[in-house]
């Protein structure tokens, strides 16, 4: 499967391939608007203003500034938008783009890709609106579903069973999504982040090598970074029970431990891929800090079991979620955005900094509790995370809405 996520991510950074003609040169003909001629557009876009639109609102909420009356738990509410609202909208518009590299189909684009961006809006409406109430959360679940089913079928149409692994990834988020919206809130986002951070060990573990490699030949470069192998695969394995050890017992020892070894372990991948190369290139750099940020992560699970008094589990978790999630899906989408509409792969000053401040939020608020002055670190955590996800909007909206490929 992984093969193939990083062939097709380069054959459409090259300007060769998008998701509007197939490998075999099948091309579906499409005379709409720009933003629903392929799937990366929409939800690229939608995730950023998610981004930018939720994080204050959510800060609002908890300062007692607003108020949503139809959002009984403003928590529980932040943490779904971003896991279940942000995160899907960046992994479809990453699917959407990729399945027809991956099986030769045609792409989904016009009014299909129109309905199901549709489930997207609906299910952000109906956690604003309904979000403890029976009708929202069914709104709310479609979506995903939906993703998940078209996912499957793209796949299995094709024979395509090496992708088979990153269809369960999906079902996977869709049920710990149903798991969260009855009441098992805590669960529900256990499975999620373990989810998510499954998602990026693998296809990041292939990508983020493959386009080092690939710029370092271009340099002319010796030294390569080491590629996909039977180390990486234990790694996974690792990671894997480290994670569902957390999904069922949180708090329990062999849990502590098993974050340890998996730190360990990615930290040690990633070391593997030369990524103090790449500091000239600010596009490929930010890949390698994004990843940085999951061995990160697992340490502060790891001490958070371990040494409570030190590290809390919202350390961690923010580690994981505004770090991790944050910094590889604004790296995946700014990358994929440049290379499937024909643009240089250039992260430009705009796009850089965009990076930085969102480096620098997530930063601030895993440090925040280690400070004097908690609350005001959060703020300006807060502010710093959303700045750069509204530079990310500014700067990609004539891209993502308007410009063909």
């Amino acid at each position: 499967m992984t093969t193939v996520l990083s062939e097709t991510t380069e054959n459409g950074e090259a300007g060769k391939a998008a998701t509007a003609t197939t490998p075999g040169g099948r091309r579906l003909a499409y005379n709409g608007p720009a933003i629903f001629s392929q799937g990366f557009r929409p939800f690229f876009l939608a995730a950023g203003v998610l981004a930018v639109v939720a994080l204050p609102l959510w800060m609002l909420q908890f300062l007692g500034a607003v108020t949503l009356p139809g959002v009984p738990d403003p928590l529980a509410w932040h943490i779904h938008e971003m896991l279940f609202g942000y995160l899907s909208a960046a992994l479809a518009g990453f699917l959407l783009t990729a399945i027809p590299n991956w099986t030769g189909r045609l792409p989904i684009a016009g009014r299909a890709l129109m309905a199901l961006f549709g489930l997207w809006l609906a299910g952000r409406t109906a956690m604003l609106l309904d979000a403890g109430g029976a009708a929202g959360i069914a709104v709310a679940l479609a979506f995903l579903v939906a993703l998940s089913a078209v996912v499957w079928r793209e796949v299995i149409a094709a024979g395509n069973h090496r992708n088979l692994p990153i269809c369960l990834l999906v079902t996977t988020l869709a049920a710990a999504q149903a798991v969260f919206l009855i009441g098992e809130v805590a669960l529900g986002m256990r499975i999620g982040f373990a989810t998510a951070a499954m998602m990026i060990l693998l296809v990041g573990g292939r990508i983020i090598p493959s386009f080092t490699t690939n710029w370092l030949k271009k340099q002319q470069a010796t030294s390569l970074p080491a590629p996909f192998g039977s180390y990486d695969k234990i790694a996974l394995g690792i990671s894997l029970v480290a994670l569902v050890c957390w999904v069922a017992l949180p708090e329990a020892a062999v849990t502590g431990a098993g974050f340890t070894i998996a730190a360990a372990a990615n930290l040690w991948r990633l070391a593997r891929w030369r990524g103090p190369a790449t500091l000239r290139e600010p596009l490929l750099l930010v890949l390698h800090i994004a990843f940085a940020w999951l061995p990160l992560a697992f340490a502060l699970f790891a001490l958070s079991i371990l040494a409570p008094d030190h590290v809390s589990g919202q350390q961690a978790l923010h580690a994981l979620g505004a770090g991790g999630i944050g910094m590889m899906t604004l790296a995946v989408m700014t990358r994929a955005a440049l290379g499937h509409s024909g643009q240089a792969l250039q992260a430009g000053a705009a796009t850089s900094a965009a990076y930085v401040l969102v480096f620098l939020g997530a930063a601030a608020r895993v440090a925040a509790d280690w400070t004097t002055e908690p609350t005001a670190i959060l703020h300006l955590g807060a502010a710093s995370w959303t700045i750069g996800f509204l530079i990310f909007v500014l700067r990609f909206t004539p891209i993502l809405a308007i410009r063909r490929s």
